[in-house]
């Protein structure tokens, strides 16, 4: 236990509720090594919660305590539960440092969405249920999953079509739900590959990315990679319309005509249908205004799916450019509708479908 910890659950308290020994210093008892042997002991290590202090601290590498020592001489999995403030974890103090721990190899949850300290609202910052930070250790422990080894492909961000050399057609996606399932694959032990359209967050570590800008791009590399791919997650929003003429100088403002004229890009999900390896794992995404359980289906059976993800366009806090996401599962079996949880729990959950399915196989 931190000093910060103590001030919520006294050491006598919690060695009474659990059972255990409780450590809290680093120099207790006397023992000069009580970190390492602590962190040669730990199959895994687990804090939660992690405030924003102590996320800061285990960035920068200090070892002012007895836990961020351990930390520092851990060689077994580690797993960071933030909760704090939604204001604090927005903060881009704690996004670099929540990254950098991600990049540094470890397993970092995102707080959960819901009512915070007393008069301060609602938001991402809540520790998350204890039922989903067992799940996660479970899988910080797993030496094998599923997809421990398999080639898995994701799409993820939009595409831009050009009008002329300056503007362009494209819409508003952001690429956080393809770049939290990437992420979240890489970390169950998969082989990654991101085909990235623009996205407003950075590929995550330890993926393969390749970088893309039109949809003809993006199907083009989806085509070259899934041969070897044993799962495909088609997360990117590809336009689907593109000008039937690019102007090759920027169209001047007096001169601009009156329409644009239209033409269908490519469907690059429906043009993988015939390239697919047997026992593929395809699933795809459903973003619509209306109908949005009807046209899943429709798409589902249409693209040939094992799963699609529907979610609705227009909804504050789903969608588009949003950290959160409220989805339905569909399967050939039925509906799962799925609360409002991050985008990073969102993928959580779709990979545990996708384990179910090749598992299955």
């Amino acid at each position: 236990m931190t000093r910060g910890a103590q001030q919520f659950v006294g050491a006598v308290t919690f060695e009474g509720v659990t059972g255990r020994r409780v450590h809290s210093e680093i120099f207790e008892s006397g023992e000069a090594l009580a970190h390492i042997r602590l962190a040669r002991h730990a199959h895994g290590i687990v804090i939660a919660p992690a405030t924003a202090d102590f996320v800061a601290r285990s960035a920068q590498g200090r070892a002012e305590d007895l836990l961020s020592a351990i930390l520092l001489a851990a060689r077994c999995p580690v797993l960071i539960v933030p909760a704090m403030n939604d204001r604090m974890w927005s903060h881009p103090q704690t996004v670099i440092n929540t990254t950098h721990l991600r990049e540094i190899g470890y397993d970092v949850m995102e707080p959960a969405v819901g009512p915070l300290a007393f008069d301060e609202g609602e938001g991402p910052g809540r520790m998350p249920e204890p039922d989903m930070i067992a799940a996660a250790v479970t899988r910080m422990l797993s030496k094998s999953t599923a997809l421990n080894g398999k080639r898995v492909l994701v799409t993820a961000g939009s595409t831009r079509e050009a009008i002329d050399p300056v503007r362009f057609i494209s819409n508003h996606s952001t690429g956080k739900m393809g770049v939290a399932i990437a992420r979240a694959a890489r970390a169950r032990g998969a082989a990654v590959t991101l085909v990235a359209g623009p996205m407003e967050v950075a590929p995550p570590a330890g993926v393969s990315t390749v970088h893309v800008t039109s949809t003809e791009d993006m199907a083009r590399a989806v085509g070259e990679s899934i041969a070897s791919a044993d799962v495909l997650v088609m997360a990117a929003a590809p336009a689907d319309f593109r000008p039937s003429d690019v102007a090759s100088e920027k169209i001047k403002k007096a001169h601009a005509p009156d329409s644009l004229a239209l033409t269908a890009t490519t469907d690059v999900l429906a043009s993988t249908i015939a390239a697919r390896p047997p026992r593929l794992v395809v699933v795809g995404f459903a973003l619509e205004t209306e109908s949005l359980l009807q046209n899943a289906r429709e798409k589902l059976a249409s693209k040939k799916l094992d799963l699609i993800v529907a979610n609705r366009a227009g909804v504050p806090g789903e969608g588009f450019g949003s950290d959160t996401n409220r989805v339905t599962i569909i399967s050939a079996n039925g509906d799962e509708a799925l609360p409002l949880m991050s985008k990073d729990d969102v993928a959580e959950v779709l990979l545990d479908r996708i384990e179910a399915l090749i598992s299955g196989r």
